[in-house]
């Protein structure tokens, strides 16, 4: 038999579905949405449709009335479970047992709406079609011929009609079947959509956790792996270092005994030619019995000298060309040592520069060309092509000074690059060289030092040459002095080419600017010195871009742009500068010796005709120790001056005379200056009477002479500090207390002479002290010092003895240290 659709079919295989107490299935007041039979008096069994009726819906031959049988007849079961409500456990356990309910009601639905004209056989029949297909087969609706069955399989016969109070006809039309296909069609989209998306978000939520433990092991995989890296590439270094010490070991000894070979060998080569030279003067001895002369290793000493050959050689070194041909003159003796090498490996023609002549030169250079390192022929105008190409056959020259040679030019150049491959200084001022020189010094590879001082027939373009090819990249010395033509693209072209430059010089060049500088500054970071003197128009703004270089040395004069902004950015950028030179510049104040004080290393400082210190007020050359007395002398004559630290100088008593004569000085700061004794504090104090602030410490030679001129004549001290004074007692305790009421701060520490009287006078005297400090007074009880100094804000004491860097023992006996020479194993 076919059956009906899930949504129309009953839940239980039965008519009535489930049954409830009442023998009927739940109303739409429940939760699950069943059939209501009839006669439900609830809201749903009282609606009306207002809808078409539902006649023509069943099969041939049916009617309205044969539709309604179909209600009755699912309502008959219902009233048979509600007559068993009130019947015994036990029959209704009976009744259930053997399904008798789901048989009566298939017997009563069939008999209901089949009404055949034979009741009795007809549910004869049906039974034993029930005995054959069995109780688990039982349908509601089998014992209904198929032939009555709707066609269309209606929404009544889910008991809608019954819910809802309506009869077939309202109930089936093509409205309501549409409703009821859309409200089950987006139910159940609901729940497959809602279902597909939990399974989605969990799907992606499994694979972000997979991404996310994936990553994790990526990078554990790869920090593992890195250090698996990192072991062997440490194990391939050290064994690589290993290796390369052995080389280095070995390289070492071959080359050892190369040396020695060669070195044996030369020394075999210089006895033999010692010997036959030997051998030549003897025969000139014979010869010439008029002078005895003997001969040792290609010289030759006069018996009558009494000065070493190592002697002469030295003092002939200073005279010039003609003193020595003279000197040759003199004797055999004298001839063969001018006829020494070693004479002639510097050679200087700027001596006799009016005088000389291309034979002279080309005399010499032949003769001594190979060793010739140093040649100087500055001023030497009557030389031309002959001396040049001389000098070009100088293989092994590595100075040569052409300055103010009238003849040079650039072929005379090209000879000289051709030749010349060794030079290291090469001097070109003043000279008419142009760019095809600069074109030729890419031949010296070698070339540190370069002077074009006062060339003005070059351009920028020549400079340009400076970076192609080899170029001058191993620059460090250049002299541009006078060359007005070059503009800041020569500058710029310098840095592309010269970029290891540390030695720059730029005088009497008025077309220098900023932008110059900052052109060759950008590229060239590595310049240590600049000299620009007569350059009036650099700023300030040139030494904020020198402050990238780290300078050693700057030199300027003439300039009344420059202010205390350079001092200020050379004291923080150049922390180890030596020599500042910065004379006749107006705008310089003294503001800017105030921004340079914290330069330790300063050498030279040169402001000549730059500050006027007039109102000098405060002054710091603290552990500046190349200061002496005779700087503070000059410092004496300024009465603006108030403060002044001189701590770890050398200054004496003679300079700290000189700063009492005026007598402003509130603030003076001497520690550690070994030098100063009670006199230099007793001339002082006797010209100041506005002392504030007194620190002297660690001056061993004070006593209590100085602490007792002190108190006498500065009654204003507010801060005193006499630490690591050994020689001061109680009596200097006593003198301050009696003089120096406004007394807060006090540092005797290492004053190791110092009692409890002491504490007892600064107790009775100074009534404002608020901080004492008493440090390695091992004389000071503690009990004295709970006693006096409870009223104090601060307190330092301990009883220990002096630590050896004071320089004194506990008696106050200056140590002396020795140093123990110990000689290490070979």
């Amino acid at each position: 038999m076919k059956a009906f659709p899930p949504l129309l079919a009953p839940r239980d295989g039965g008519a009535g579905g489930r049954l409830g107490r009442t023998g009927v299935r739940s109303c739409p007041r429940g939760r699950d949405r069943v059939p209501v039979p009839a006669g439900c008096r609830c809201r749903a069994g009282r609606r009306r449709s207002a809808t078409a009726g539902t006649a023509g819906h069943f099969g041939p031959g049916s009617s309205r009335p044969r539709a309604r049988c179909y209600a009755t007849a699912a309502a008959a079961p219902s009233a048979a479970m509600a007559s068993l409500g009130t019947a015994s456990p036990e029959l209704r356990a009976y009744f259930s047992r053997h399904n008798l309910l789901h048989v009566y009601e298939v017997l009563l639905c069939g008999v209901i709406v089949m009404r055949p004209e034979d009741p009795l056989k007809f549910l004869e029949e049906k039974l034993r079609e029930i005995t054959e297909k069995g109780l688990d087969a039982v349908l509601w609706y089998m014992c209904i011929d198929l032939s009555l069955h709707p066609k269309l399989k209606r929404i009544s016969e889910t008991y809608l009609n019954t819910v809802f109070g309506l009869d077939g006809d309202q109930l089936m039309t093509e409205e309501l079947c549409a409703k009821a296909w859309d409200f089950y069609s987006r139910n159940l989209m609901k729940l497959y959509f809602g279902g597909w998306i939990k399974y989605n978000l969990l799907k992606k939520n499994k694979r972000k956790k997979v991404k996310q433990k994936m990553a994790l092991a990526v990078v554990h995989y790869n920090v593992k792996i890195l250090r698996v890296i990192i072991q062997k590439w440490s194990m391939w270094v050290q064994i690589h270092k290993e290796k390369m010490t052995l080389a280095v070991k070995r390289l070492q000894q071959i080359f050892n005994k190369i040396y020695l070979n060669a070195v044996v060998k030369a020394w075999h080569a210089e006895a033999h030619s010692s010997l036959k030279t030997k051998a030549y003067f003897e025969s000139l001895a014979n010869e010439n019995q008029k002078g005895c002369f003997e001969s040792n290793d290609l010289t030759v000493r006069h018996e009558t000298s009494h000065l070493p050959e190592k002697a002469l050689l030295q003092i002939f070194c200073y005279v010039n060309l003609v003193d020595l041909a003279r000197c040759a003159q003199v004797s055999q003796t004298w001839m063969l040592l001018t006829q020494n090498s070693s004479l002639w490996s510097d050679i200087n023609f700027s001596s006799v520069k009016h005088k000389v002549q291309d034979q002279i030169v080309v005399n010499i250079l032949q003769k001594w060309r190979p060793y010739v390192l140093h040649l100087n022929l500055r001023g030497c105008c009557s030389l031309h092509w002959p001396s040049f190409k001389s000098i070009s056959e100088c293989k092994n020259l590595q100075d040569l000074n052409l300055s103010e040679c009238q003849g040079l030019n650039d072929e005379s150049m090209r000879l000289i690059s051709e030749g010349c491959r060794s030079l290291l200084y090469l001097n070109l001022s003043y000279t008419g060289i142009t760019n095809g020189t600069l074109r030729l010094l890419s031949s010296f590879p070698n070339l540190q030092y370069l002077s074009l001082a006062h060339c003005r027939k070059f351009t920028d373009k020549g400079l340009l040459y400076l970076s192609s090819g080899k170029g001058c990249h191993r620059l460090i010395y250049l002299d541009l002095s006078g060359c007005i033509q070059i503009s800041v693209d020569g500058f710029r072209n310098i840095a592309n080419g010269c970029s290891g430059i540390q030695d720059l010089l730029i005088n009497k060049m008025p077309t220098l600017t900023d932008r110059c500088i900052q052109a060759l500054v950008e590229k060239c970071q590595q310049i240590m010195s600049v000299v620009f003197l007569d350059s009036p128009h650099l700023s300030d703004t040139a030494f904020k871009a020198l402050g990238e270089c780290k300078l050693v040395k700057v030199s300027i004069e003439g300039n009344n742009q420059i202010t205390d902004l350079s001092f200020k950015l050379m004291s923080k950028c150049c922390p180890y500068i030596r020599h500042i030179h910065m004379a006749d510049c107006p705008n310089i104040t003294d503001a800017s010796l105030k921004m340079i004080s914290p330069l330790k290393h300063v050498l030279v400082l040169n402001v000549a005709d730059c500050i006027r210190c007039h109102e000098l007020t405060y002054l710091n050359l603290r552990h500046c120790e190349n200061v002496t007395d005779a700087g503070i002398e000059a410092l004496g004559n300024m009465s603006s001056l108030i403060s002044i630290d001189l701590s770890g100088t050398s200054i004496s008593d003679m300079g700290l005379r000189s700063l009492g004569h005026h007598g402003k000085i509130k603030e003076l700061s001497i520690s550690e200056c070994k030098n100063i004794s009670d006199t230099g504090i007793q001339e002082f104090c006797k010209g100041t009477k506005y002392l504030e602030h007194c620190h002297v410490s660690y001056c061993p030679q004070l006593t209590d002479e100085a602490v007792k001129t002190m108190a006498f004549h500065c009654h204003r001290l507010t801060s005193v500090n006499v630490a690591g004074c050994p020689k001061m007692t109680d009596t200097c305790i006593q003198y301050l207390a009696a003089a120096c009421h406004y007394l807060h701060f006090l540092d005797v520490s290492g004053c190791i002479h110092l009692t409890d009287k002491a504490l007892k006078y600064l107790w009775k005297g100074c009534k404002q002290l608020q901080i004492l400090k008493m440090l390695y007074c091992r004389n000071i009880t503690k009990q004295a010092v709970l006693k006096y100094t409870a009223k104090l804000e601060k307190q330092e004491h301990n009883d220990a003895d002096p630590p050896s860097w004071l320089g004194y023992d506990r008696d106050g006996n200056i140590l002396t240290f020795t140093k123990k020479h110990t000689s290490e194993p070979e």
